[in-house]
């Protein structure tokens, strides 16, 4: 005789499935949740520092000088300088503005530094530009501020070494120059 097979009541099916699902939610639930337990907490801190780098400025090591030449002919700015330690010559930039609002230092057209300059055989220098290199920018009583910057190889320029000249009314009579700096 064959025996006859019987199925468990569904409700007893019923209750393992549930009784699985229960299982499974309550061990993998929090996790799925909270996503994870660890936490970011550091109570250490740090402090630094940094400065720019500068570019020294030549100095200037007498009073400017105003040569009026022949009745204003040859007239001349004559300005004695040194470098900073470390830099030569031709390190130099020497730029020229008229003094008033919103002028702006921009090289001197025509003039060359080596060949207007002559060593003092200290480490200083005299320097001479000729009135007549400057335009209409020295005359009938305007003032001209020309300025000494060292050029760095990076690009950056120091703040200018300057003079402040006038060439007088008529001729270069009246003429004078002071330094700035």
């Amino acid at each position: 005789m064959t025996a006859i097979r019987r199925s468990k009541p569904w409700w007893i099916r019923s209750r393992a499935v549930l009784a699985s699902v229960a299982f499974l939610a309550l061990v993998l639930g929090p996790a799925a949740v909270n996503g994870t337990l660890a936490g970011w907490t550091d109570s250490e801190t740090s402090r630094g520092t940094f400065q720019a780098g500068t570019v020294p400025a030549p100095l200037l090591t007498k009073t400017c000088v105003f040569q009026p030449g022949v009745l204003g002919v040859g007239a001349r700015v004559r300005i004695f300088w040194k470098p900073p330690a470390g830099y030569q010559l031709g390190d130099i930039v020497v730029t020229a503005s008229t003094s008033g609002l919103g002028s702006v230092l921009a090289p001197i057209t025509g003039f060359s530094l080596a060949s207007n300059t002559t060593s003092n055989g200290d480490g200083s220098y005299t320097t001479d530009v000729p009135t007549n290199l400057l335009g209409g920018l020295l005359g009938l009583g305007s003032e001209l501020e020309i300025a000494f910057q060292v050029k760095h190889a990076s690009g950056w320029l120091s703040v200018p070494a300057s003079v402040a000249s006038n060439a007088g009314l008529l001729a270069g009579l009246g003429g004078n120059c002071r330094n700035l700096t």
